[in-house]
């Protein structure tokens, strides 16, 4: 294939799934963005920049049973939204085999923590923030029992899969969860990306540089 067909498409493949997969670098590695809101079952308006959970679970399976790809960059930079269409990706990318890092770049907001440590390394930039709250919902919620049960029962899953995947305690979790000093009018907190390492949270800060090499260490220690 000639460079210029290489080229045009890698442009599609980045215009249509936020995607591109590298293979003139040190190895060959597939990026995979998650920017804008999460979207699940609902289609969201046109003005909203989404991420559309039906394009990225493919794109995770082909990357685990591709023979080329070595490995997965997922860069971040979401405010987070549909929670089990986020947590879906979360558990897909948590459970591949092949080696995966995160890059918090700008935000990792709300589901966006779990998808931000899902990976097997995860990096947040300096100027990066991420938010932890606790699960809510827009619209028209019957006000029964059931129903706060069902909440408790979705933010426990949550709650879960951070704890799992990354070093951050049950405890600590829940505690920057339900803070009520931090925001005006809401419940949790927000993490610089130094806070958001020194609570367990991510593993380190770095930049694209950091990251790639993170990643690279993966692969080569997978060898």
């Amino acid at each position: 294939m000639s460079e210029k067909n290489n080229l045009s498409d890698k442009n599609e493949e980045i215009k249509e799934f936020g995607s591109v997969t590298a293979f003139s670098g040190k190895h060959k590695i597939y990026c995979l963005t998650i920017i804008g809101e999460i979207e699940g079952h609902n289609v969201l308006s046109e003005q909203t920049k989404t991420t559309k959970y039906e394009h990225i679970i493919p794109q995770l399976v082909a990357v685990e049973e591709s023979q080329e790809i070595e490995g997965l960059l997922v860069i971040l930079n979401t405010v987070g939204g549909d929670v089990e269409a986020g947590l879906a990706i979360a558990e897909l990318i948590s459970g591949m085999k092949k080696p995966t890092v995160s890059f918090v770049l700008g935000g990792g907001h709300s589901i966006g923590v779990p998808l931000a440590v899902s990976a097997k390394k995860s990096f947040i930039a300096p100027s990066a923030t991420m938010t932890v709250h606790p699960v809510r919902t827009n619209g028209l919620v019957i006000a029964v029992p059931q129903m706060w049960g069902h909440f408790a029962r979705m933010q426990e899953r949550i709650t879960d899969f951070v704890v799992r995947n990354s070093n951050i305690s049950k405890e600590s979790f829940t505690s920057l969860m339900m803070n009520t000093g931090e925001m005006v009018t809401d419940v949790g907190s927000v993490l610089s990306g130094e806070k958001a390492v020194n609570t367990g949270l991510i593993d380190s800060i770095g930049t694209l540089s950091d990251v790639l090499d993170g990643l690279y260490d993966l692969i080569e220690n997978k060898s």
